[in-house]
């Protein structure tokens, strides 16, 4: 079995809602779905998100990068050499969502060959994650309201609020009021997205003391070195490392440089086999994980219960599962469902991703 060619398919969806966040905001979910297809007719599916805000890559950038550079560099490989496949890959410098995306679709052609389910091939802990809802930018008591919501509706009970407004006080009334409204029982964590200076960061934290935050992430620049040192000597919160932290080298310096006490896994930036990596490393250094969501799709949330549920570590804490609900439409034939608190693993073989061929032609963007 061998690579025989790699689809590389911009499609655009809209949000049914801007999502803002100290970094940017996002008003169309501008994607690549992606698919390796073998010479014995197996097609493994991953979904690439483009977040320039973040990593530079545009969908254009992505889709480039496959067709003219992954594609011809990956052809003739078994989906099982895929030590091969990630040094031909790391000859290009970054493009993470691109080649995580490729990864994934060769995971999922191994599960597919093998009659398994990919999340058995990476572990086969369990068969679903606790979800954890992201909260974006908006006045407080639209806030609450949405976090109430997702609640009542889904049986969510973790929320990551988004935070690094200027001035930070506004991220401080809504932190209190969710946690006023939603009681002691719901569990709250801050993703700052960079927004904040350290001592920015270090005042919202005094003021937030009382409210039991579980993590903070992001608060300040990864630039910002001894100021992000000074910050998380400091905190008792734990502080999560993401977007500096988006390969193994990265979490090394985060954590052992006093940067960072726990670190966000995204298979969206590291598919499976670099979040294996990045994974084993933290439970080596005795540092907790949160599996992260990159904006993702339901393919995207799909691969990310996947990896979730297969390990003990990522499936302790709730994954941040539920972007996918904020889109007006997506790509699946069957569409996720989040069911008490939870999302489950397809038991499908691979990774169970079929896409409806009539909603790929309405939002495919290349004509």
């Amino acid at each position: 079995m061998k690579i025989a060619r790699i689809e590389a398919i911009p499609f655009s969806i809209p949000y049914r809602k801007p999502l803002r966040f100290a970094s940017g905001e996002v008003h169309t979910a501008e994607h690549v779905l992606v698919r390796v297809h073998t010479d014995d007719g197996l097609t493994g599916t991953a979904e690439a998100p483009a977040r320039p805000f973040t990593y530079g890559e545009t969908q254009e950038s992505i889709v480039a990068a496959i067709d003219r550079l992954f594609t011809p560099q990956l052809t003739g490989l078994s989906p099982l050499e895929r030590e091969a496949a990630h040094e031909r890959l790391d000859r290009t410098v970054g493009n993470p969502a691109a080649k995580a995306a490729v990864d994934m679709a060769l995971w999922d052609i191994v599960g597919q060959a093998a009659g398994m389910p990919v999340s058995g091939l990476l572990g086969g802990y369990g068969d679903r994650m606790r979800v954890s809802h992201m909260v974006g930018f908006a006045p407080a008591d639209r806030m609450v309201a949405e976090a109430e919501r997702i609640r009542d509706t889904y049986g969510i009970t973790t929320f990551k609020v988004k935070v690094g407004r200027q001035p930070y006080t506004e991220d401080v009334e809504a932190c209190r009021a969710l946690r006023e409204a939603l009681g002691p029982g719901i569990e709250l964590y801050i993703d700052g997205n960079r927004g904040w200076t350290a001592s920015e960061a270090a005042r919202a934290l005094g003021e937030m003391a009382d409210l039991g935050l579980t993590f903070a992430e992001e608060l300040c620049p990864a630039d910002d070195v001894l100021g992000r040192r000074w910050l998380v000597s400091r905190s008792p919160v734990p502080f999560i490392a993401d977007e500096s932290a988006t390969r193994p080298a990265e979490v090394t310096r985060e954590l052992l440089g006093g940067s960072a006490t726990a670190i966000s896994v995204k298979t969206a930036r590291t598919g499976f086999t670099a979040s294996q990596r990045v994974l084993h490393q933290c439970e080596g250094l005795g540092v907790e994980v949160v599996m992260g969501n990159q904006i993702d799709g339901q393919i995207g949330s799909l691969c990310s219960v996947a990896f979730g549920a297969a390990h003990r570590s990522t499936a302790r804490r709730a994954g941040e599962l539920s972007n996918f609900l904020d889109m007006s439409d997506d790509l699946l034939t069957e569409p996720l469902a989040i069911e008490d608190g939870a999302l489950r693993i397809r038991e499908d073989a691979g990774l169970g991703v079929e896409i409806d061929p009539e909603k790929l032609a309405r939002y495919r963007q290349d004509g």
